[in-house]
């Protein structure tokens, strides 16, 4: 596995898709009920990117998006969040952008996927050889990139020429059962790829999807530490995370907050985390700075424009203890 003294140079290559997300207007409004809606950028990869360079660092996505007006307004918030698109592809033909209409609301929340001829599930073993992987600190990726393909071979031959860089892999696991053909097919994929990488993030539903049963997803999450990873960390909503690491195992509770949704956290998470790994933070303290982040993200509208500057966390953290 590789060094995460990498993580210090601070420029993630991020692979996965961006999107437009449609929020009903005003917070609370139902979207059967909305006149208007807000825009803003979209998808897991894309928000992380968004999320990691608000936080001081550099980050470059891997992509593709429709040749339209859609994917240009992605290609437009990418610049404006200061995200590398240098090797974000344009897919023309049928391909359409992934977009997603989403409620600002905790209760009954709905959130509508568009993923029909999704262009980012296009992207091919060239797109990613293309990369020049020794300018990068690390390789990171979420799981929806590996639901299709061209993207999943994609996906796998970057990790092979990142490891072969030195880089070290980061895995969202990010399931979204929609974008695959089968849980089974999902389930085994997963676990190929969390075998490959050294820090996995995931909530206690997706480990315990991968593992083919709730009761046994913490299980899962040691599992990949026995067999290579460096951290895993199993989020598990309210009730906090426990980390595990080959050195042993502990437990953080989440920030309290007046949430207004909740969507965001789990990207937001990953940005607060990597971005506290890069500054010579230690694993608990990355945790709890996720914890901060994701609490900022879901009291907020949107996702990519409510990811907090290092300023505003450091401020949200000093107000409040940390949650045990």
């Amino acid at each position: 596995m590789a060094d995460l003294a990498r993580l210090a140079g601070k420029a993630f290559l991020v692979i996965g898709r961006a999107g437009m997300d449609l929020y009903a207007d005003p917070p609370g409004a139902r979207t059967e009920e909305a006149t208007r809606f807000t825009t803003a950028l979209g998808g897991s990869s894309a928000n992380i990117a968004a999320g990691l360079c608000r936080l001081g660092c550099k980050a470059a996505l891997v992509t593709r998006v429709s040749d339209d007006a859609i994917g240009r307004f992605c290609l437009n918030q990418l610049d404006a969040y200061g995200v590398d698109r240098t090797h974000v592809q344009t897919e023309g033909g049928e391909a359409r952008n992934s977009l997603a209409l989403v409620e600002t609301r905790l209760e009954d929340t709905q959130s509508v996927i568009y993923r029909n001829g999704a262009a980012d599930f296009a992207m091919t073993r060239a797109d990613v050889e293309a990369v020049d992987y020794a300018g990068f600190s690390a390789l990171v990726t979420t799981g929806t990139v590996l639901a299709a393909e061209p993207s999943r071979s994609a996906c796998f031959r970057a990790f092979e020429l990142a490891r072969a860089a030195g880089l070290p892999l980061v895995f969202d696991v990010d399931y979204r059962p929609y974008s695959w053909p089968s849980a089974e097919v999902a389930a085994e994929v997963y676990s190929r790829a969390g075998a490959l990488c050294d820090i996995i993030i995931g909530n206690d539903v997706e480990f315990g999807f991968m593992a083919g049963g709730m009761d046994r997803g913490l299980d899962k999450a040691r599992s990949l530490i026995a067999e290579g990873a460096r951290i895993v960390v199993y989020k598990m909503g309210e009730e906090g995370a426990i980390t595990i690491t080959s050195e042993g195992e502990f437990r953080t509770g989440i920030y309290r907050t007046k949430a207004l949704k909740p969507t965001g956290a789990g990207d937001s998470f990953m940005a607060g985390f990597l971005s506290t790994m890069a500054t010579g933070g230690d694993v608990k303290t990355a945790v709890l700075t996720g914890s901060a982040a994701a609490a900022i993200v879901v009291s907020r509208v949107a996702c990519a424009p409510a990811m907090p500057t290092p300023d505003e966390l450091a401020r949200f953290m000093a107000e409040r203890p940390a949650p045990v």
